[in-house]
């Protein structure tokens, strides 16, 4: 009788502790150098950890050299020029008011009271350029989710209250930009705006450019679980847009997006990524990088994705693929959610290289 309860008992421990033992036996994890089993991701020409850059997806010389000269003299006309060249339809203005913003955030925080400083210049000196009111209101917005008490904090609606003014004058100063209105749904985010209220500014922005995906993107965060939507609305968001996608757009790819954005914390099931919603939001990714516009600026978003979900899937060589054509730079998901994107990165990366080896792999049978 002891023998059963001794049966019993290990079989129920077995029950409750198995899962999490096949959780970390599937844990992403770096081997360690020297290791029989490391792989040399140099051997691929990819660039070393400490030498890949944090703030963009993919490379923009254009943007990076202003960004550069910016900084380096504290004289905000370059950027203005820049953007004033930047066509306002596009997602590039989207992403170099972004990138002005962030670096300004930045700045500041590395620099209280004097860091950022060529932004407010900026402001103060040419109040009327929609340029600068529209990198204005997007770093109000990520000094909000940077510096303040957090989401609900009286500091953090002060900020987004602040930035929302900021949007509508950046709306006025360039009617036919879709920008404003897109930090505005960041605002919408964090403020909490009512359905209504963030279809009211979401129909501004699909008036000016229906298939701008940075805008679906910033959509899509409001429509998750975790904000003011939940897992069926942000899927329906999802598999709308990228159903009415035109040709050559990565609307197709927004269904990964709208996946990674409700991932399980924990995950207990086996298999989760060769399942058949994640391999169909994969399909859809693959589909749409590989007919979009090869400058489209949004392509290393999508490729940086679908790394995180090609390397879980042990889809080894689609991941090293996707590699070589964002291997350089870091800003982006899933590794922006980290506090050292580099690294996450270049794990995900010996990953990819290990499996690619373990299967026949080698750098002369990858092409570029």
């Amino acid at each position: 009788m002891e023998i059963l309860w001794f049966l019993i008992a290990l079989g129920l421990l077995a029950a409750a502790i198995g899962p999490f033992v096949m959780r970390r036996r599937h844990a992403v994890r770096q081997v360690a150098p020297g290791s029989p089993d490391a792989a040399d991701p140099a051997t691929y020409g990819f660039v070393r950890q400490e030498e890949l850059d944090l703030r963009l997806p993919g490379p923009d010389q254009d943007l990076l050299d202003v960004l550069d000269l910016v900084q380096r003299t504290q004289d905000w006309r370059a950027a203005s020029q820049l953007l004033a060249g930047t066509d306002k339809e596009g997602e590039q203005r989207w992403q170099r008011v972004q990138a002005f913003a962030g670096a300004a955030s930045l700045e500041l925080q590395h620099q209280p009271g004097t860091g950022g400083s060529w932004l407010r210049a900026w402001r103060a000196e040419s109040p009327k350029d929609a340029g600068g009111a529209a990198v204005h209101a997007e770093f109000l917005v990520q000094q909000a989710w940077r510096s303040s008490g957090g989401a609900g904090s009286d500091d953090f609606r002060i900020i987004l209250e602040e930035a929302r003014s900021v949007c509508g004058e950046a709306a006025l100063l360039a009617p036919g930009d879709p920008v404003p209105y897109i930090t505005e749904l960041a605002v919408a985010r964090g403020l909490g705006y009512s359905h209504e209220q963030f279809d009211q500014v979401w129909a501004k922005v699909i008036d000016r450019a229906p298939a701008h995906m940075g805008a679906h993107l910033a959509a899509l965060h409001y429509w998750c679980e975790k904000w003011h939507g939940s897992r069926e609305e942000a899927d329906h968001f999802a598999t709308t847009s990228a159903a009415r996608a035109p040709q050559g757009s990565l609307l197709s790819a927004l269904p990964l997006f709208a996946v990674y954005e409700h991932l399980p914390e924990v995950n207990l099931v086996s298999g989760f990524y060769q399942s058949a919603v994640v391999t169909k939001a994969v399909e859809g990714a693959l589909h749409a990088a590989h007919h979009a516009p090869a400058n489209d600026p949004v392509l290393p978003h999508v490729r940086h994705l679908l790394i995180f979900f090609l390397v879980r899937s042990e889809r080894w060589t689609e991941a090293m693929h996707q590699l070589v054509c964002v291997d350089g730079h870091v800003g982006a998901l899933p590794w922006t959610h980290g506090s050292d994107p580099a690294g996450e990165y270049t794990v995900y990366r010996a990953l990819a290289v290990a499996g690619y080896e373990a299967n026949g792999g080698s750098p002369a049978t990858l092409p570029h």
